[in-house]
């Protein structure tokens, strides 16, 4: 992984390059959401935010990402702040690294480092390891360029592979593409465990919902809630990795499998999406997807995007539109009044046991939708109600 020490936490600034588009910039409200989500990665990743400010830039630079007066810029703040260590909240070529490191004279990670450490760090089960090994790899192998600084070193050997010629860095990507292959092996055998497990819950048969939203919008606190188990939750983002699957059972007596997943994310770096097919198969074999969303966030809109785009990436287009696809609206209990009245009259349901009377859904949202506080238990009953409904409409 990425030569942070773990056990000590480095002092980070955190830059989040705003980039003009169609001759406009975001708005405040969307920019402060982006800074506390991208410092909230740092904080997951176990560092210390010493600074965290946006940079708004008309264009990237292609050499060093930000023009020379932004840079000089950092590098006072930085050295002000004393920081080991800059996160840029967006994607970094190789090039744009090095440079930056040289220019800035500290270390330089981009958003898709900062969420592939995460993920290593808190990966428990031998297939969460070997798929963020996966993604690491991938990312890891078109970085080389800035790995080695021997590069017109030259090794010998025997035999066609590795011999006369071979630099030190072909050889390294070489070493990546045997471990990639072999990863990738180990990680289709627990495909096939996957597909006997869920082969075997079909013919007994259990019907299956799966869990996903955006990370830290109480998707755990819900499993929990539903399914009576203790899976960790915790205020911090992406608090779960390993899927957790539970047998519950609904009021009416129906059995089913309810999955908790990994939460998603804006700019989800593709190594992950393809890494962590395996476990989001989870997802794709579902009777029922019910998507949790942090009703009290005030960027839940645009999140709720990234979690349908991640969606419609994996294969599963317009499920927004399904019948077997609910969006649960958490944390009503973070709401003031006002806000949670506005909230269930546009919902078209309340946290109480029934629909709110004379309210409709509006198109915006799926007409399968519930609002809930997965933390005191309000709308449970009424949500448990819609999974039982949507169950039955599917078997039937």
């Amino acid at each position: 992984m990425i030569e942070i020490e773990k056990d000590r936490k480095t002092k980070t600034a955190v830059v989040c390059p705003i980039v003009r588009t169609a001759g406009v910039f975001w708005g405040e409200a969307d920019i402060k959401a982006r800074e506390d989500e991208a410092a909230g990665l740092v904080l997951a990743m176990g560092q210390a935010v010493v600074l965290c400010e946006s940079v708004k830039l008309t264009a990237v630079a292609p050499g060093s990402f930000f023009g020379k007066g932004t840079l000089e810029r950092l590098k006072q703040k930085c050295a002000d702040e004393n920081a080991g260590l800059l996160v840029v909240d967006g994607t970094l070529t190789p090039v744009q690294q090095r440079n930056l490191e040289k220019a800035l004279e500290l270390k330089v990670i981009d958003r898709t480092a900062v969420i592939l450490e995460i993920f290593g760090r808190r990966a428990q089960t031998k297939e969460g390891k070997l798929q963020v090994e996966l993604a690491h790899l991938t990312y890891q192998r078109g970085r080389l360029v800035r790995s080695w600084t021997h590069l017109e070193r030259q090794r010998g050997g025997g035999g066609f592979l590795g011999g006369p010629g071979e630099t030190q860095i072909e050889l390294d990507r070489r070493h990546i593409d045997e471990r990639i292959v072999k990863i990738k092996k180990e990680l289709e055998k627990v495909r096939r465990t996957r597909s006997i497990q869920r082969a075997a819950r079909v013919r007994v048969p259990y019907p299956s919902a799966a869990l996903v939203g955006y990370t830290n919008a109480g998707k755990s606190t819900l499993f929990n809630r539903l399914s009576g188990a203790s899976v960790t939750a915790q205020d911090m983002l992406f608090a779960t990795l390993d899927p957790t699957v539970r047998k519950i059972r609904l009021d009416d007596g129906t059995e089913m499998v309810l999955s908790d997943t990994v939460g998603f994310i804006s700019n989800l770096p593709h190594e992950l999406i393809m890494a962590f097919r395996a476990t989001l198969e989870e997802v794709l074999e579902a009777n029922l997807i019910i998507h949790v969303i942090d009703a009290s966030n005030p960027n839940y809109k645009a999140q709720r995007e990234d979690v349908l785009n991640v969606l419609h990436e994996l294969g599963l287009q317009k499920i927004e539109y399904e019948p077997n696809y609910i969006e649960v609206f958490n944390k009503i209990d973070l709401l003031d009044e006002a806000a949670r009245e506005n909230l269930l009259a546009r919902l078209g349901c309340g946290a109480a046991e029934t629909p709110v009377a004379g309210k409709v859904a509006t198109a915006r949202w799926s007409s399968n939708a519930a609002a809930v506080s997965a933390v005191n238990g309000s709308g449970i009953a009424y949500l448990r109600g819609k999974i039982q409904a949507c169950l039955a409409k599917k078997a039937g």
